[in-house]
């Protein structure tokens, strides 16, 4: 208990001797929570010191590690950087984190990202050896800290609770809050930065810590394999189907491209050593970028479809970054890592600032999607806008919706071409003709359930030859019997009957669905009679008679279609 108390000790005091700077900010950060804490009402200005005091934390460290990694150091310099990037975060604080809208708050997110990834490469600049090794100490620094932190918190709440219920000395829920504050900002941040390796540290392969070899080479790398096996089984999928992917995909591509590009660097300083990792430091860039690809695909969908917004151009940008990364370790060999973390923290200030950033091509692209609405309707007229005199159709309306809650939420409807400057969301029909109606959260749903009135009563089946009971929310909703398949898929609704593996019918459930919804409503539970529960269908090779016991979902009203169906249901089946 002494050693570690005394390696605490230590740690605080190195810590301070070399980021006093840092270590100033962090608890001027908590004593400006804890007086806000205090203090009657919500503080504009006091929250916006706070956001600049906990953004210039990263700033002034990347600055003493780079004068700490210089062989010669200017004094004079250095102050004249220090009073430069105050002035410069005091400007941004004051001007850029006013109303924390979206702009605001993903640009102060992605420039803390630019300097702690600057964190990592800056000691580097001047300085050859293990980089790979730095980063790994300093991450291994990092879990232990936060294990430290926990350990340090729960001991302090649990002696706080015990005088507060043994004692009878009142202690206000705050003070918990508080004393999460002072450990997070003061103890963790002293003692991770008392375990930064300094300058004249040498980091040699042989540490390479045991837990994080064992969990790279024996957890995560095979984990990783077979997901790209998966993923290249849902490839083949795709082609064979012609059904290209949407949504979901992309992000599973994407942050499996991003934790795989981690493992590749993670694990280089062993790669001599583990012909293991020699060989899938060698292949697997290979073998990732087809899925790659297949990402940006389906990315490109929905962008053809409803242009760039903010969050697209993130996912895009950033799996730009991790294909870029791949094709470097495909095709170069003696391969410098530091490329990583740089090329991240340029590929995340063009996000945040500039004509290319995710502000200003999102703007551009949903202003080209209001023009090309405006020119289908005719409703611009020597370059001014004019109102709609055809009726518009309900895709059109919805596009229409889908644009202006884009710039009201996120951005501003004057930055909208060709509306008038003063345009609120109240002139929507007065200045076009149409009536806005926000279909972009909860309204824009439907929901139903339905049940068979008769759903006990005894089942005939006569006149088939296999009867199948599916229930979409079971592990499968796939049956096998005789060589007859019948296969469910909840995400289409779509019902698929195979003989000897070859398909002999498919149908989608959302007609009989419509069907249904059209005549007895939804937003209410409905008990309908069996006769309107049941359909029959009939091919040139198989008659089936679709029995649904319930089913319940909703229904997208700005797509006019169904999704997130549950359904019971029986399919009877005749093989011609």
């Amino acid at each position: 208990m002494k050693t570690l108390v005394n390696g605490w000790k230590n740690s605080i005091k190195d810590s301070v001797k070399r980021f006093p700077i840092p270590i100033f900010l962090s608890i001027a950060a908590v004593i400006t929570l804890i007086y806000m804490g205090e203090s009657i009402g919500s503080d504009e200005e006091l929250r916006r010191v706070v956001m600049t005091l906990v953004l210039s934390i990263p700033v002034y460290i990347c600055i003493e590690l780079y004068f700490e990694r210089r062989n010669k150091s200017n004094e004079k310099f250095k102050y004249l950087i220090y009073i430069i990037a105050a002035i410069c975060l005091a400007v941004y604080g004051y001007f850029c984190l006013g109303d924390l809208n979206m702009v605001q708050v993903t640009r102060y997110v992605g420039l803390i990202i630019i300097f702690i990834t600057g964190f990592f490469f800056t000691p580097y600049i001047y300085k050859d050896g293990s980089f790979e090794m730095y980063v790994i100490k300093v991450l291994g620094r990092f879990f232990t800290t936060v294990l430290y932190s926990i350990v340090l918190y729960l001991g302090l709440i649990a002696i706080l609770f015990t005088v507060d219920y043994l004692l009878g000395i009142e202690v206000k829920y705050e003070i918990y809050y508080y004393t999460w504050l002072i450990v997070v900002g003061v103890f963790a941040q002293c003692f991770f930065l008392g375990g930064i390796p300094e300058k004249e540290e040498v980091i040699k392969v042989e540490k390479y810590p045991k837990v994080f070899k064992i969990l790279m080479l024996y957890i995560i790398m095979p984990l990783i394999s077979i997901y790209t096996i998966i993923l290249y089984i849902y490839f083949a999928k795709i082609i064979i189907t012609r059904q290209w992917p949407q949504g979901l995909v992309s992000h599973l591509v994407l942050w499996y491209g991003v934790i795989s590009a981690g493992t590749l660097f993670l694990t280089s300083p062993v790669k001599e050593n583990s012909p293991w990792v020699s060989k899938f430091v060698k292949v697997f860039p290979k073998a990732i970028l087809p899925l790659i690809v297949l990402m940006f695909i389906s990315m490109g969908i929905r962008v053809n479809a409803y242009g760039i917004t903010e969050n697209r151009y993130f996912v895009l940008a950033l799996g730009i970054w991790v294909f870029g990364i791949m094709v470097y370790y495909s095709i170069i060999k003696k391969v410098k890592n530091i490329i990583l973390p740089i090329s991240l923290a340029i590929i995340t200030f063009i996000s945040i600032c500039g004509p290319l950033s995710s502000y200003s091509l999102s703007k551009y692209s949903q202003n080209k999607r209001f023009e090309k609405f405006l020119i289908k309707n005719n409703m611009i007229e020597n370059g001014k806008i004019v109102k709609a005199i055809d009726p518009v159709s309900k895709d059109d309306q919805i596009e229409l919706n889908s644009i202006l809650d884009y710039f009201n939420r996120k951005h501003e409807l004057k930055d909208i071409k060709y509306l008038p400057g003063n345009f609120t969301i109240s002139d929507t029909e007065r200045v076009l003709g149409i009536t806005y109606s926000n279909l972009n959260y909860e309204s824009r749903y439907e929901h139903f359930y339905f049940t068979s009135e008769e759903i006990l009563e005894p089942i005939e089946i006569k006149d088939y030859d296999y009867l199948f009971n599916i229930i979409s929310y079971q592990s499968a909703a796939n049956k096998n019997s005789y060589g007859i398949t019948v296969d469910y898929n909840k995400a289409y609704n779509e019902l698929k009957i195979l003989e000897k593996g070859k398909q002999i019918y498919n149908k989608n459930l959302n007609e009989y669905f419509n069907k249904i919804i059209d005549k007895y409503g939804v937003n209410k539970t409905n008990s309908i009679p069996v006769e309107d529960m049941q359909f029959e269908d009939e091919t040139d090779k198989v008659k089936i008679k679709i029995k649904i016991d319930n089913f319940s979902g909703r229904k997208d009203l700005n797509y006019d279609h169904i999704e997130s169906t549950e359904i019971q249901f029986s399919v009877f089946v005749k093989i011609k």
